[in-house]
This record gives structure tokens, sequence and C-alpha cells, in this order.
């Protein structure tokens, strides 16, 4: 039977100084350092053998700044697939790491009902049944040897846990998913019969922030106050 490897991936590092939820919003592309590790990704699987044949990612900048070093090393044109997106929340736009007791305020609590489903954003299960069918249709795309999905922290999460066969509610601070690592799935035919978690980009977690860090090295993206970064700056340009 044909062995077939689908990596997923977690895209690098956002630029986000002001710490922002960003969920599905557009306009976040990936910090410097997120542009390394997406290189330092590419590089690692180029030099070390593997045979990637597609290179498929979320719809979002940061998703497809990522894929696209892995892309040029291999010579492929990547795509995109919109079942790869992060997860709908409706947090999307809030400093939630800044200011945690912005969560606490009334208009949010009807939000709280079901952390199982969850009530705040899309249903696990949904999530799970259009990430699922990405990877099934990634192995007819390319039977018998590996394709790159860049996909986002919770999707890819949700997915393994599935695979895993564990329940799909979670604590967000216990996820093994850092920026740029990959959840490698490996089949034999249409039957799983490998996972693995491997971190290419590891070295450079310690200078990164996230959102939601999970397990990672990198710290918690808290955001700063504009209020204060504007103040800062009228004082150094005040003469003395």
């Amino acid at each position: 039977m044909a062995r077939t490897t689908i990596h997923l991936m977690r895209h690098g590092e956002v630029h986000n100084p002001e710490g922002i939820l960003y969920g599905r919003l557009p306009g976040y592309h990936l910090s410097e350092l997120g542009r390394q590790m997406a290189l330092q990704v590419a590089d690692v699987l180029s030099a070390s053998g593997h045979d990637i044949a597609a290179v498929v990612t979320s719809p979002l900048e940061r998703a497809r700044e990522t894929g696209a070093p892995t892309a040029a090393a291999f010579d492929l044109a990547p795509t995109t697939d919109a079942r790869l997106i992060e997860a709908g929340n409706h947090f999307e736009g809030v400093s939630v790491n800044r200011n945690r007791w912005v969560l606490a305020h009334p208009e949010h609590w009807r939000y709280y009902l079901n952390p199982l489903r969850p009530s705040w954003g899309e249903p696990y299960t949904e999530l799970v049944a259009r990430m699922s069918a990405a990877v099934r249709d990634a192995i007819g795309l390319v039977e018998g040897r590996e394709a790159l999905l860049v996909s986002h922290q919770l999707p890819v999460w949700a997915t393994r846990l599935w695979l895993e066969g564990r329940s799909l509610a979670h604590d967000p601070r216990r996820r093994q998913c850092s920026l740029a690592s990959l959840t490698s799935l490996t089949f034999d035919s249409r039957t799983l019969v490998g996972l693995s978690y491997w971190e290419p980009a590891s070295d450079l977690l310690r200078r990164a922030e996230d959102m939601v860090p999970g397990t990672s090295a990198a710290a918690a993206a808290m955001g700063r106050e504009p209020e204060a970064d504007d103040a800062a700056g009228a004082s150094a340009e005040a003469p003395a």
C-alpha cells in the first residue's frame, strides 16, 4: 500500500504589537521572526530528504506567507483551501491577553453557556469535519508522497485530539501546537498508522510572542497600550 504523510503546520509568528485576538481578521502578516520560522522549516524539510509534493494553505495572509518558502524550496505552486482557515471566534478584535477583565463584561456572558461546544466560536465538531476533509483530499492529491497543509493552532490541535480519541473540549494553555510546528500524519492507504509532533523552528520560539502559547516556549503576547506609546514618544521628542 502507498504510504502518505500529511504535515499539518501552524503558521509562524504574526506582527501583532497590540496583542489582538485576530482570528479570521484580514491584514495580519508574519513578523520578521515569523518569516525566519517559515524559512527554517522549508530548509529543514528540503535538507532532510522529505518529498513534499503539494503545499496547501489557509487563505489568511499569515498562513500563505508561512507556506511560501516550502513551496519555493520544492518548486511548487502553493494553493489555498478555505477548510484550513482559523476557527471562528466571537472575541476577534479584542486584546484579551492585555486585559482579561474585558471577558467579564455582561455583553459576553451568553457566549459562555456551553464551553464544550464551544458557544463562543465555531463548534469543535464542525472544525474537525472540515479539517479532516481537507486531509483526505490531500492524501488523494499526493498519494505515496508528502503534503504540507498550513493552518492555525486550534484547527490543528482539535484534529489531533479527534485522531487520538480524546475529548475535543480542552484547556487552550495545554495545546501542543507551537508556532511553525508540524503535526505529521502518516497513512497507509487511507488508514492512519502514525502521528508525530515536531518543531523545526524550536530555537526561535523563545524570541516569539503568541496569543495562545499553549505548551510552547513562546511568551504570551500582551500587546502594548497605544496611549503609553504616544506619551513615551511625546516625552522623547520634548526639548530638555
